[in-house]
């Protein structure tokens, strides 16, 4: 693992930045937090990369409201964007 930022997904439509960040707390210091609203993912951003090691190995597959978290190292965003195959404006040439 080379950063601090983690991705989690299979979050609760319902689940808060707070809630994220008191889960996350528990291993270490958290900076910032993110979740992306209707879509069932977030961002979590700790103290150090280590810490973020043990967020990741401690929940990665653990029950959090009914759910099993999946937690990654989150990649850069130009790597999280599938290429549209140059189409525009949503027509197709036949």
């Amino acid at each position: 693992m080379q950063g601090s930022k983690l991705y989690v997904g299979n979050l609760g439509y319902s689940v808060t930045s707070q809630e994220l960040e008191g889960l996350f707390s528990n291993y270490g210091e958290v900076r910032q937090v993110t979740v992306i609203e209707g879509k069932g993912f977030g961002f979590v951003e700790m103290s150090s990369q280590s810490e973020a090691e043990k967020a990741k190995e401690a929940l990665d597959g653990s029950d959090f409201k009914g759910r099993s978290l999946k937690v990654d190292e989150a990649r850069p965003k130009s790597e999280n964007r599938p290429s549209r195959g140059g189409q525009r404006g949503g027509y197709r040439r036949y």
